[in-house]
């Protein structure tokens, strides 16, 4: 038996590593065990959301939404910049510097706050006993007081799209083209194929996005996704809705891709194709048979609103319980298990759990949506503002899209905030907090906004709740 620890974490992601060193900073002798091998070589953690996920993802948005600026925008602003050319690889490489920086960070954590880094395959095989299989093969058994699962995710593989190594991939595969296919098909209009998509359109790339369902969007308010599928539209993304993919077949260098939907059956050929149609708790392997540790058909493990599992003392974080798979649920979701292991009352508001696209404009929401609330038989009264109308905006040659604001029209509660445009994603903190805080319209509309600012959007959203906008008409008469 090796080294005895008050906690062990299996995985390092944004869940994993955030409670490590959350328990280790409560005074808790904290392990964390983690196997991802970096291109180096070399285990490294982060997970998915350093390595493959949220960062490179973003660092490639991020520069091929300069690279779109600087060939169409700048000169608008009387800036010349000649013949605007994108290197793709350099591009890659510097998201690949970046996830280094990032990996890396977290180990000089670890090392600050006291954290042993475990390099391995960890799998619970006791109430207070961990397994790991380290990268020589070699068992070593690890005891803990308190054993928190963090295993994360991966991507959903279909059967009629078998990835192969380069030309049919998932969201991986696509963080690493060496240049623009001419031809891409993306599979799935949710989170990462629009982001995806947008990336390599935005170099080239003649994108077609097929997705099954009918609706585009349906976790985001009706009518801010209906703005974002027009925006991205006219951006040049082909999201064909109710294309059901049936097969597929690789042909040299491309691949005929198979659907079905309204019209019929359809194909379409692509030089590469994206398989982005969701993911899946990863936990196979990580808990031993008989245990007790209860889970669903899907593989998620059951817990309870702490994150307690069936096994007292084994806690699951993140990708693998129930709810949103995001990297900053799971961040919380740790600290608070952290802080109720170090004897700490801790508890998490779901109900005020941002979600963010990193398209250009930015998609942000929190809370209910318009039609949510109304399902919920809840009387609601909406207040939005067009970027149309911000001078910010004007400034920023970033007038496309609104903020949207969903209160009860009983308490003036808000129930939801909804934001289609620059900087969404930073935006949406303010709808965040007026949640947590169980703030009302009339709040916000009483609060000073810098100006100007892309924000002040939610002070006249706010404001236009009850009809009182100072910057557009209002729909709604004063009172």
């Amino acid at each position: 038996m090796a080294d005895k620890f008050d906690v062990i974490v299996i995985g390092a992601g944004p869940g994993g590593y955030v409670a490590a060193i959350r328990a280790a900073q409560m005074g808790l002798k904290t392990a964390c065990v983690e196997k991802w091998i970096g291109k180096e070589g070399k285990v490294v953690f982060g997970g998915t959301c350093l390595n493959v996920g949220c960062i490179p993802s973003k660092a490639l948005l991020e520069a091929s939404h300069k690279f779109i600026e600087a060939k169409h925008d700048f000169a608008g602003m009387g800036i010349q910049t000649g013949d605007v050319q994108m290197d793709v690889k350099k591009m890659i490489a510097r998201k690949d510097t970046i996830v280094k920086n990032l990996t890396g960070g977290i180990a000089g954590l670890f090392k600050a706050n006291g954290v042993t880094g475990i390099e391995g395959t960890g799998k619970v095989v006791g109430a207070k006993k961990v397994e790991v299989t380290g990268l020589d093969g070699k068992a070593t058994t690890y005891e803990a007081e308190n054993i928190i699962i963090a295993a994360g995710s991966v991507p959903v593989e279909i059967p009629p799209t078998p990835l192969t190594d380069d030309i049919i991939v998932d969201s991986t595969g696509a963080l690493e083209f060496t240049e623009a296919p001419k031809r891409l098909g993306v599979i799935g209009a949710g989170v990462i194929g629009l982001e995806l998509g947008s990336v390599w359109n935005r170099l080239g790339s003649e994108v077609t996005v097929l997705e099954a369902m009918d609706s585009f969007l349906p976790m985001v308010d009706a009518a801010i996704a209906k703005e974002t599928q027009k925006l991205l539209k006219k951006q040049g993304l082909d999201i064909k809705l109710g294309a059901r993919v049936t097969g597929s077949e690789v042909k040299g260098q491309e691949v005929i891709v198979k659907y079905t939907d309204g019209d019929g059956d359809q194909e379409m050929t692509f030089d590469k194709l994206i398989v982005c149609v969701g993911r899946k708790p990863y936990t196979k392997g990580v808990i031993a048979d008989g245990l007790g540790i209860d889970l669903d058909e899907r593989g998620f493990i059951h817990v309870d609103d702490q994150c307690r599992t069936s096994v007292p003392g084994v806690y699951a974080i993140g990708d693998c319980v129930r709810g949103p798979m995001l990297a900053h649920k799971a961040s919380e979701e740790g600290v608070m298990v952290a802080d109720i292991i170090a004897g700490h009352k801790a508890e998490m508001n779901y109900d005020a759990i941002p979600n963010v696209i990193y398209t250009f404009p930015e998609v942000a929401w929190v809370g209910l949506t318009e039609q949510e609330a109304k399902a919920k038989g809840i009387e609601v009264k909406v207040g939005s503002f067009p970027f149309a109308a911000s001078g910010r905006a004007m400034a920023n040659n970033a007038t496309e899209g609104q903020a949207k604001i969903v209160a009860d029209a009983e308490t003036d509660r808000v129930l939801g905030m909804h934001i289609v445009g620059q900087h969404a994603g930073e935006m949406i903190a303010q709808g965040v907090i007026a949640l947590e805080f169980g703030s009302s319209a009339e709040d916000l509309a009483l609060t000073c906004y810098a100006h100007p600012t892309m924000s002040e959007a939610v002070h006249e959203a706010a404001l236009a709740v009850d009809g009182h906008a100072i910057h557009m008409a209002n729909r709604k008469k004063r009172k």
